[in-house]
């Protein structure tokens, strides 16, 4: 038989094993933190691309980035990164090095297929080059984010990441909002002249230009009927969508603040006014 000694024993190891885990486990818990957002410009290898890389650092556009990010609480650094592709025209989030990259490359292609005019839209050149820069990069932190804070997705990663660049460019101040939208429309417009939908594209991780497109307005208006009116009124977006749209912009928020919101440090917030930091600069 056991005596009441060997029994104050056992109870006595059992707890110190359960302290000695508890402790093991509050160690590997992350510690989130705000401003962990670190920028970094790679001279171009490709020539071509050495006016861009000093037009983008003079504009600073990684430093604005790091500022919009920086109240965003992350458990490690986190990189974004100018630098050139190898030719390749692309964006993405790595998740081995924690790392955003937008190639020159596809900045380039902003820059070539930007209108020199002004469209029968009312769209600037300048809409369609800040559109896209801000739209890249907002859908690639969409990845990071879900990889480092751990964000559910019922979905296509993808199709989230839209959604979220899309959220954070609806809650910039409201000409920037109006902007980004109108720019980053235009590019998917412009994609969907020269895409002939085929079987190879709908296995596309990515949704076709046209569908990006009416996910694109319908959030806009769904949130600002009255900021993004025209969208309905010039008939970009069919009646038949719009009806639903406030809804599918009212899942998108409550899964946002849901999943995200809680990460986002409101007390930065308040010190560098993210939203008005993306403000384009007027040359």
């Amino acid at each position: 038989m056991w005596s009441i000694a060997n029994k104050v024993a056992i109870v006595l190891i059992a707890v110190c094993v359960a302290l000695l885990s508890t402790q093991a486990v509050a160690k590997k818990a992350p510690v989130l933190k705000p401003n962990r957002v670190d920028i970094s410009y790679v001279q171009p290898p490709n020539p071509a691309h050495q006016q861009l890389y000093e037009l983008l650092k003079e504009r600073r556009v990684l430093e604005r980035f790091r500022a919009y990010l920086s109240p965003l609480r992350l458990p490690t650094k986190l990189t974004l990164k100018a630098d050139g592709c190898e030719g390749e025209s692309n964006a993405w989030y790595e998740e081995s090095d924690h790392t955003v990259t937008v190639c020159y490359e596809y900045l380039d292609d902003v820059l070539k297929n930007a209108p020199e005019s002004t469209t029968p839209a009312g769209v600037t050149r300048q809409d369609t080059i800040v559109g896209p820069a801000v739209e890249v990069f907002l859908h690639e932190v969409g990845h990071a984010i879900f990889n480092l804070l751990k964000v559910p997705i019922l979905g296509r990663e993808e199709d989230a990441a839209d959604q979220v660049a899309d959220y954070l460019i609806l809650h910039l101040d409201d000409d920037i909002a109006r902007q980004v939208v109108s720019g980053v429309g235009y590019m998917y417009a412009h994609e969907m002249q020269s895409q002939t939908p085929g079987l190879q594209q709908f296995a596309n991780v990515h949704g076709l230009s046209a569908q990006r497109f009416y996910n694109l307005l319908c959030m806009a208006y769904g949130k600002d009927p009255k900021l993004f009116g025209d969208v309905v009124e010039r008939g970009y977006l069919p009646e038949s969508r719009a009806e639903t749209c406030e809804d599918e912009y009212k899942q998108v928020d409550y899964a946002f603040r849901k999943l995200i919101y809680p990460y986002i440090d409101q007390a930065v917030v308040k010190k560098v006014q993210p939203k008005k930091l993306m403000r384009p600069v007027e040359k």
